[in-house]
This record gives C-alpha cells, structure tokens and sequence, in this order.
C-alpha cells in the first residue's frame, strides 16, 4: 500500500446523487478496518441528497499502528474513482491528479477517457462499463465499482468484497444479493487499463486552471456562486442506463408526466390535439433528465416506455434551458467540497410498452 507524506493510501470519489458513490465509500472503509486490519476515515460532502446533485466521498487508509488526524477532503488522491464519464467535461474533476495516481472510469467509450485525460498527470489509467454491467446484473454501478476498485488496489482481497456486500446490501435487500456479488466479480474482472498518453508538462501549464478555492481566490464575501439549482445542470450522469421514451401518437397531452416530474423536463408548445387548440407535449429535454421513470409509471396510456439509453444515442432535445441568455461562466458542474480549504486549515429500439 502506497502512502503519501502523512503515511495515509487516500482515495477519492467524484459522482452524482443516485449511483450511491456514499455508500461505496463507507463499504470500502469499513473493509479496511474490520477485514484488513487498518485505520480508516470516511466521509462524503454532499448537498440536497436528490439523484442528480453532485457528490464526493472521501477514503483515507493507513496502518493500524499510526492514527489518522487529518480530516479534510482528499486533493491528491492515490486512487481517483470517476463514476460516470460525462462527469469529465468538468476538468476540476481531475484536480489534484498526480504521478502517483491511479484513475478509474466508468465509461463506455476510451476514446472518450483518452480526449478528456490528455492534460492530466497520473500513474495509470482504467476503464470499467459499471452501468451496462449493473443492467445485466441487475445490481448498481456503486457495487461493480467497487469490484473494481479492489482490483486496482492490490491489497483488497476480493472475498472480503463479498463479505461486506453480504452484511450491508443482503440483510437490506436478500433478494438482489446474487445480482450485487455477480455485479461485483464481474467489476473485479472486467476493469481493463487504457493506454493514455499524457502531455508534456509545459502543455499542462498552459491549459491547467486552478479550481481551488483559498484566501486569495475565495469569492468576496463569501458568497457562493455555485448556487442549488438545476436549470444550468446536466442530470445525464445520474441515470443508470434507462430513460423514458416519448411515443407521441400515443399521447393525449393529460399532463400527468409534468406534473409527476421533479425536474420539470417536458417541453410543451402550443398545438392542437382532436380539433382543439391546447398546449401539447413535445416530448423531454434529456438534459435535465436524471432516468428516476417517474413519468413511465404513471402514464396511462403507455406514450412513455423504458428504454435503454445506449440504443438512443441521437436524442431530439439535449440542451440547456433554451430561454437562458447564458449560463453563468463561473458555474461549475461539481459543488464545494463541503470544508473550508483555504490555506490556513491546511496543516428503446422496441417501443410496445414495458421495460426494453
């Protein structure tokens, strides 16, 4: 087990509210204080807890005989562990990203991870497709991540894996216990390393920005800027692969999908519908979807279907709210770490209805 100068292995989670990225962390600490024989800490900085809002969990490891006194969130992190691709069109996601480091990716595409990795600095690199092996496990993308992140790190055997599944997730949920261990081997076994090329430290420094926040960068005032909201928000990371499909000849605009959606995602015009004039659905914004299906369940005459979203990738609306002049240039995907860090406290292909 590597360790930095404070003799601790860290580890850092970047997700979205909805992969369960919280309980993953409190899995993995728990396995190394009661199975590895190590001191551990963990917590995760979180805001509203909705599917959809940005999460970070953090892990500290370090051996039995020393103590861990440093409780602020990880910036350089031993094993980062991304869990969904699109999260890495955020470039703060990879800060604090160093030679020592080892990246894990949900992702379905490398050469998505090798676009988005070309600026950072890292030991290796790995790429795991945690949500399409949740859908033929029916388990979670939080249980093959971690699978695979035991496998990276070398010193969590996979049994105790296992074990902690089965006294976490079997006493809550029997019946998808097979899922969740089948969804955990498979993690273990399928992670593979994807061959990046890192560029040259002196490209890092001219495309690198800083996204810390300290005394001489906080904003004045103290004010927030990353304010709760998700009008200027990409939802798509949280879905767990599915999303609702709009079969419009079924439709017959009641209005029960907006008023049954959270995040408001239906686009509605004004049209006609048996010869009157009324507003009529357009069908959803994939933007602002996060895939809970609310809007699926409670459609009477089946105009919304569950579909796989890697059969539809061309989506009729994908775009921020269109009625934005702009979006603010100082938002940022991902929210505060939840810790002052400022430096003086830094000692459907088939559309028939049902599920496709």
């Amino acid at each position: 087990m590597v360790q930095n100068e404070y003799g601790y292995y860290e580890i850092r989670l970047e997700s979205i509210g909805g992969l369960g990225a919280n309980l993953c962390g409190k899995m993995l600490g728990e396995i190394g204080l009661k199975t590895l024989g190590l001191n551990s800490a963990v917590f995760s900085s979180y805001g509203s807890e909705k599917t959809g809002t940005p999460v970070k969990g953090f892990i500290r490891f370090c051996d039995a005989d020393r103590e861990i006194h440093l409780h602020s969130p990880i910036v350089k992190p031993h094993l980062l562990a991304v869990f969904h691709e699109a999260l890495l069109s955020n470039p703060s996601i990879l800060e604090g990203c160093h030679e020592q480091t080892e990246v894990l990716i949900n992702a379905t595409s490398e050469e998505m991870i090798c676009n988005a990795l070309g600026n950072s600095e890292y030991k290796k690199v790995y790429c795991i497709n945690a949500g399409q092996i949740a859908m033929d496990t029916k388990s979670r993308v939080n249980v093959v991540m971690l699978g695979a992140m035991a496998k990276i790190m070398g010193f969590v055997p996979l049994e105790s894996v296992y074990e902690i599944c089965k006294k976490t997730l079997g006493k809550k949920y029997p019946s998808a216990l097979s899922g969740n261990l089948e969804g955990i081997r498979r993690g273990y076994e399928e992670v593979k390393e994807v061959k990046v090329s890192c560029k040259s430290k002196s490209e890092n420094k001219v495309h690198k920005k800083d996204y810390s926040w300290g005394y001489d960068t906080a904003p004045i005032g103290g004010v927030n800027p990353q304010f709760g909201n998700t009008v200027v928000n990409d939802l798509s990371p949280s879905r767990q692969g599915y999303i609702p499909l709009f079969i419009k000849e079924r439709c017959i605009n009641c209005g029960l999908c907006d008023t049954t959606c959270p995040d408001m995602v239906f686009q509605f015009a004004k049209g006609e519908y048996q010869g009157r004039e009324m507003m009529v659905n357009q069908g959803l914004d994939y933007y602002h979807c996060k895939g809970c299906l609310r809007c699926v369940e409670v459609c009477p005459v089946n105009a919304l279907v569950a579909g796989k979203e890697a059969e539809h990738k061309q989506k009729q609306y994908f775009l921020p709210n269109q009625r934005l002049i702009r979006s603010p240039e100082y938002y940022e995907k991902t929210g505060l770490d939840g810790y002052i860090t400022s430096e003086s406290y830094l000692t459907e292909q088939r559309a028939d209805g049902g599920e496709v």
